[in-house]
C-alpha cells in the first residue's frame, strides 16, 4: 500500500481470504483503494470455475469474492497494473450524478465517513 501508484496490494484476511487494493498515492505515503466489486466484461466462464460454479451477482460482489474469481493471491501483491496478466485499463469518466457514494461497511473507526463508491443502478 505505500508503493507505487498503480500497483496491486494484495492481503490475506480472516486467514482465508485475499483482497486486493490498487496503491494511488506518492510511494511511501499510504493510499489504496479496495476493490469490493467488479462487472465482468470478459472471462467470466473462467471466473465462474474459479468461484466453484458461483455465477451472476454472487460472482464478484464482494472483496474476496473478486480475488478468486479473478485468481488474485499473494503472488500478484506489488503487480504493475499497467501489465499483464492482470491489466487495469481505463474507461470512460463517469458523471458525477452516475456515482453513488456511502459510509463504509465492516470497520469500527470513522464509521460515518462517506469514502464507499459505487456506480449508481448498476
Amino acid at each position: 500500500m505505500f508503493g507505487p501508484a498503480g500497483h496491486l496490494y494484495v492481503y490475506f484476511t480472516y486467514g482465508m481470504h485475499y483482497c486486493c487494493n490498487i496503491v494511488v498515492g506518492t510511494e511511501g505515503f499510504g493510499a489504496a483503494v479496495l476493490i469490493r466489486a467488479v462487472e465482468p466484461l470478459q472471462g467470466e466462464e473462467i471466473m465462474v470455475e474459479n468461484r466453484g460454479g458461483k455465477s451472476g451477482s454472487e460472482l464478484t460482489n464482494g472483496p474476496a469474492k473478486v480475488c478468486q474469481a479473478l485468481g488474485i493471491d499473494k503472488a500478484l501483491n506489488g503487480h504493475d497494473l499497467h501489465k499483464w496478466p492482470l491489466k487495469l485499463i481505463p474507461g470512460e469518466r463517469l458523471m458525477d450524478e452516475q456515482v453513488g457514494i456511502s459510509k463504509r461497511i465492516g470497520i469500527s473507526k470513522a464509521v460515518d465517513t462517506l469514502w464507499r463508491f459505487h456506480i449508481k443502478n448498476d
